[in-house]
C-alpha cells in the first residue's frame, strides 16, 4: 500500500520532502539575503516563493533574478509553512511544530540526494515548465 502512495505522491508533499532533504544536506537559503545571493551567483536549483508575502518589491526582485538565471520558481500558498518545511521552527516531543516562523522565500542550492519526491517534483516543474 505504501508503495502505491508514494507513487502518486502531490506536489506539495514532494515539496517537503525536497526541503526536508535539502535542509540536512545544508542546501537550503532561508530569507531574502540569503537567496537574492544564492540566485544572483546562479547557486540555485530552485526557488520556493510564498504567495502570502505583502512586499511587492520582494516578490519582483526574487521573480526578476529567478527569470535572469532560468532558475525554476514554485509558488506556495503559506509563509508559516514554508517556514516549517525551511525548518524555521521548533519541535516539541510529539513532533509537533511550535513556535514556526514566517519564510517568504526559500532557495535550494543543493538537493542533498536523489529520491522519488525529488522525482515527482522535477516532472511537475516540467510538465508545468516555470522558469
Amino acid at each position: 500500500m505504501a508503495a502505491e502512495g508514494d507513487a502518486t505522491m502531490d506536489v506539495t508533499t514532494a515539496l517537503q520532502e525536497v526541503l526536508k532533504t535539502a535542509l540536512i544536506h545544508d542546501g537550503l537559503a532561508r530569507g531574502l539575503h540569503e537567496a537574492a545571493k544564492a540566485l544572483d551567483k546562479r547557486q540555485a536549483h530552485l526557488c520556493v516563493l510564498a504567495s502570502s508575502c505583502n512586499e511587492q518589491s520582494y516578490v519582483r526582485l526574487v521573480e526578476a533574478l529567478c527569470a535572469e538565471h532560468q532558475i525554476k520558481l514554485l509558488k506556495v500558498e503559506d509563509s508559516k509553512k514554508l517556514g516549517e518545511w525551511a525548518g524555521l521552527c521548533k519541535l516539541d516531543k510529539e513532533g509537533k511544530a511550535r513556535k514556526v516562523v514566517g519564510c517568504s522565500c526559500v532557495v535550494v542550492k543543493d538537493f542533498g540526494k536523489e529520491s522519488q519526491a525529488l522525482d515527482a517534483l522535477m516532472d511537475y516543474l516540467k510538465s508545468k515548465n516555470t522558469i
